[in-house]
């Protein structure tokens, strides 16, 4: 019976030695990750979407293949195939706590109508969206992604008429995270639909999203003959939507995205655990082997 103890005691010992090197491990393969991605810079074109990015210095652009890797591999998100490009800040590496990017996708509903922009009612927007995401947790805890509920506005819609954009922002809250969770969102009309960049970040880096998404804004156009100006009411489709759906119906279809921060969160504990599981693992087959 001591031997027993004795190497039970062994194997508790050795499992701070066992998380760090897991740890390690873990951070190299995080490394060799991050430098597997091929990042582009200056003028980009977003392939499928007949649109064009103009960046900045302080961003650069993921592909759709680099793209959704990020968010499968290093984010834990569900697979996303509309996903066709991802805007990373320079002044941040994407494994960083406080990391953000802005992922892009393209809608070919047809031309979105502005008619009802003026007229929209927000605010009962988000009391039905709340309902929505309330009554989509079920569903999303079942696939193994955290309870979502949508806190309020962030910043309030607001459209931009001279240039067929739109952008508002959501304060979001996950079970099982500490911090609340920022949804940026823009809508650039098109002539044959809408290019979607969706903005995640924590609520702690609001300023930082907003002093950005104007500039995001500003990088982002339809090629020439693709644009909100170019439609064609004789030839081109129409969506069966207005504005005011356009935003209702941005929490459905971007669900997955959001789980992105608290996967970073959890991350480092995850490490831990694993450490922890292998070693109780090694003391459930000892006394196993013994007791056969």
């Amino acid at each position: 019976m001591l031997r027993r103890l004795l190497i039970v005691v062994a194997l508790l010992l050795a499992a701070p030695a066992y998380a760090q090197d897991t740890a390690a491990t873990k951070k190299d393969e995080v490394r060799q990750f991050i430098e597997s991605l091929h990042f582009q810079t200056g003028k980009v074109a977003v392939s499928g979407a007949h649109a064009t990015l103009n960046l900045n210095p302080d961003f650069r652009f993921l592909d759709a293949h680099d793209a959704q890797r990020v968010l499968e591999q290093l984010w834990g998100n569900p697979p996303d195939s509309d996903v066709l490009g991802m805007l990373v800040p320079t002044s941040k590496s994407l494994p960083e706590k406080d990391a953000w990017a802005v992922v892009i996708t393209f809608v070919a509903d047809g031309y979105v109508s502005d008619a009802d922009a003026a007229k929209t009612d927000y605010a009962k927007i988000l009391k039905d969206m709340q309902q929505e995401s309330r009554d989509a947790n079920a569903e999303r805890t079942k696939r193994g992604y955290p309870a979502v509920e949508i806190v309020g506005w962030a910043t309030p819609p607001h459209y931009d008429a001279a240039a067929n954009k739109i952008y508002w922002a959501r304060e979001l809250d996950f079970t099982g995270s500490h911090e609340h969770t920022l949804n940026y969102d823009i809508r650039v009309l098109g002539r044959s639909g809408y290019l979607s960049l969706n903005a995640v970040a924590g609520m702690n880096q609001l300023d930082t999203v907003q002093t950005q998404m104007p500039n995001v804004l500003a990088m982002t156009e339809f090629d020439q003959g693709q644009r909100y100006s170019d439609f064609n009411a004789s030839t081109d489709k129409v969506a069966a939507y207005g504005i005011g759906a356009l935003v209702a119906g941005a929490i459905a279809a971007k669900a997955g995205l959001f789980a992105k921060l608290l996967v970073l969160l959890i991350a480092a504990k995850k490490v831990i655990f694993v450490g922890i599981a292998a070693i109780g693992a090694a003391i459930a087959k000892f006394f196993k082997r013994k007791a056969d």
